[in-house]
């Protein structure tokens, strides 16, 4: 079995995580939790940094011994990334004695042979970054990492590590193997900052008892940068195991912030040279989280708490807007009312709706068991065959986001299927019952393949899905469960909504016009002229006047009826800028299955009215002849949805 071996970046602990930290512990575990899907043997390491003087700083404040406050902290740490389901298999302290051990050993080694000698420093330290900076890094004299403090002058006896030395050892491994950093954004960087010449630096603070001893000269710790980069291998054994080393090092993959790709690509490999050890395959530096626009930050006050984020709609929903939303090594943006959005569209409206409808079809009209019955349907088969080979060509080349569109594709593509095959019309035709089991069967296959996709993102939300469509969700794996299978009985389960629909706060706009009674509700709800009165002739308007109203192409995406009433159906649509809740008189028409997908024309700048207690913001236009019941108004090839009407 092949192994892979994966790495975040450890953390600072002199306060606690936020949701840039949460950012890339995810997708760290999705990388994880995907290989292991693959049949990868997979060691996924995380931990926390602690020698830091930020952190000695902390706990002296609250009058705690720095020991006992990186206790209390592990345990803060642990549980965020509990709450956010993050799977590592080993967590490192950099007090640990493993870990010291490895420093002693590593440090050793590299003075041995010669790379690191003793001198004095004097220039800028940026407390935040606990670096040191030259002149040309400063932004009007300040750290643009940590503009709000200012960096001091320091002057103290160092040792210092000969970096200058391998300057073009790691030039020419960059050169050599482009996938060495990544992105290439990040990678093109280095290349730069190599081609521009190196400086030796630092590796040691002198007159400080929090750190790791130099075990060269215990007077002086060694200086955090270099301490924390050997938790990589003290973590599996360096110092300690060397049999436990050799399985698992070189490391597959380092996952880190792109402020520090520099201490990862350069300095880091330089110290594994000197010390002759492998350097890690890959480093992949992904992009900053910003909060409206504005980099999260502790310092800054920008830093929203992942826990309060997991806790609004649980950790899956989080977890997939981290994924989806923000391409795996750029930079993403988070808002709460954008969070909203996506979990309303992708999750309430699309998926959680697509097997909330499947199922409760399989009840109503197959008594729960769909299986296959010949009658086939080669593209919802093709499309899941060419959605898998996208996700893993996409996944293995941690474009995450991308892999994950892909599954959103086929979901999209089934709702697409139940909508052209419409099983709620085939079902009034006793004769069709081996369509309507086949068309619902296909639609759970979908499902649950999307499922099996979507596990090393949603784990827990995956697990209910296949519960529900009748599937095993023990020790999946892709070349077992990641494939379209067109046999065997499924026994599906009906359940509450997997993720009930949420109205932000900021997006409710409230009527000002009174709430109509339910008698008045159809004709306030849909623009169905009846033609069984002779009308008075109208009074003629202008192009103005007609050019005041405002016709939109809309999409449906999920449809209901409206508890106590006989015409009523709340649509949730697509608009093309948003996605809005409308009621429609049309019940007597249409099931709310067969609305779902459809392309419809709605009023869109009409004022809000509420109908049995629901706002409808919007009215769709439809027709109905001679007194008969009302039909939409549709296209024969649908615009895009937000498309004026004119």
């Amino acid at each position: 079995m092949s192994r892979f071996y994966l790495t975040t970046a450890i953390d600072y602990v002199n306060s606690k995580p936020h949701l840039g930290t949460a950012y890339e512990k995810v997708a760290a575990d999705v990388i994880a939790r995907y290989q292991r899907l693959s049949g990868v043997d997979t060691w996924f390491l995380m931990g926390n940094d602690e020698h830091s003087q930020n952190v000695h700083r902390a706990a002296l404040e609250q009058g705690l011994d720095p020991v006992v406050y990186c206790d209390r902290m592990e345990i803060l740490f642990r549980d965020t990334w509990e709450k956010l389901d993050v799977s590592f298999d080993d967590f490192i302290r950099t007090t640990q004695a493993r870990h010291e051990a490895g420093v002693a050993v590593l440090a050793t080694r590299i003075y041995s042979n010669g790379d690191i000698y003793e001198g004095v420093y004097e220039g800028w330290y940026c407390v935040g970054c606990e670096a040191f900076k030259q002149e040309k890094d400063l932004v009007d004299g300040r750290c643009p990492l940590h503009p709000t403090t200012e960096p001091h002058w320091i002057k103290e006896k160092n040792y210092f590590f000969r970096l200058k030395k391998y300057e073009q050892r790691i030039l020419n491994h960059v050169q050599r193997y482009p996938e060495f950093i990544r992105p290439e954004a990040r990678r093109n960087e280095i290349i730069r900052l190599l081609e521009g010449g190196l400086e030796d630096i630092s590796v040691s603070r002198a007159g400080q008892s929090w750190g790791v001893p130099l075990p060269f000269d215990p007077q002086s710790v060694v200086y955090v940068w270099f301490d924390a980069l050997i938790n990589y291998i003290s973590a599996v054994g360096y110092g300690t195991d060397q049999a436990a080393f050799e399985r698992r090092w070189p490391a597959d993959l380092h996952v880190i912030g792109k402020d520090i790709t520099r201490f990862h690509t350069v300095i880091w490999p330089a110290m594994l040279m000197s010390a002759g050890l492998e350097l890690p395959r890959q480093v992949f530096g992904h992009g900053f989280m910003t909060v409206n626009g504005q980099r999260m930050s502790k310092s800054l006050g920008t830093a929203i708490d992942p826990v309060e984020a997991a806790d609004r709609m649980g950790p899956d929903p989080l977890r997939l807007y981290l994924v989806k939303e923000i391409p795996f090594g750029g930079d993403g943006d988070f808002t709460w009312e954008r969070y909203d959005e996506i979990y309303n569209a992708d999750l309430a409206n699309n998926l959680g709706n697509l097997v909330s409808r499947v199922t409760s079809m399989a009840h109503r009209y197959c008594g729960g068991r769909v299986r296959p019955t010949g009658d086939a349907s080669a593209r919802l088969r093709d499309a899941g065959i060419g959605v898998t080979k996208m996700y893993r060509l996409a996944m293995d080349g941690l474009l995450l986001h991308e892999g994950v569109g892909a599954v959103f594709g086929l979901i999209d593509g089934t709702n697409r299927h139940i909508a052209e095959a419409a099983p709620w019309t085939l079902a009034k035709d006793p004769k069709n019952a081996d369509r309507v089991t086949q068309v619902l069967f296909e639609c759970t296959e979908a499902i649950r393949l999307a499922a099996v996709l979507l596990s090393p993102v949603m784990p827990a939300s995956s697990r209910e899905i296949l519960r529900r469509v009748g599937e095993s969700t023990d020790s999946l794996t892709l070349t077992r469960d990641g494939v379209w299978r067109d046999e065997g009985e499924r026994v599906l389960q009906q359940a509450p909504a997997l993720w009930p629909r949420k109205e932000s706060q900021e997006a409710i706009r409230v009527s000002d016009k009174p709430e109509p009674t339910p008698a008045a509700a159809p004709a306030a709800a849909a623009a169905t002229p009846s033609a069984g009165v002779a009308p008075a002739e109208p009074a003629r308007i202008s192009i103005d006047d007609f050019m005041k109203v405002e016709l939109r192409v809309a999409k449906v995406l999920a449809a209901e009826r409206v508890p106590k009433s006989n015409k009523l159906v709340k649509l949730q649509v697509d608009v093309g800028t948003e996605h809005r809740t409308l009621v429609a008189g049309i019940a007597e028409a249409y099931e709310p299955d067969a609305l779902v997908g459809r392309t419809v024309v709605i009023v869109f700048n009409l004022k809000p009215a509420k109908l049995m207690g629901i706002e409808s913001n919007g009215m769709v236009l439809a027709a109905s002849a001679d007194g008969g019941k009302p039909m939409l108004v549709g296209f024969e090839t649908p615009p895009e949805p937000g498309t004026r009407v004119r």
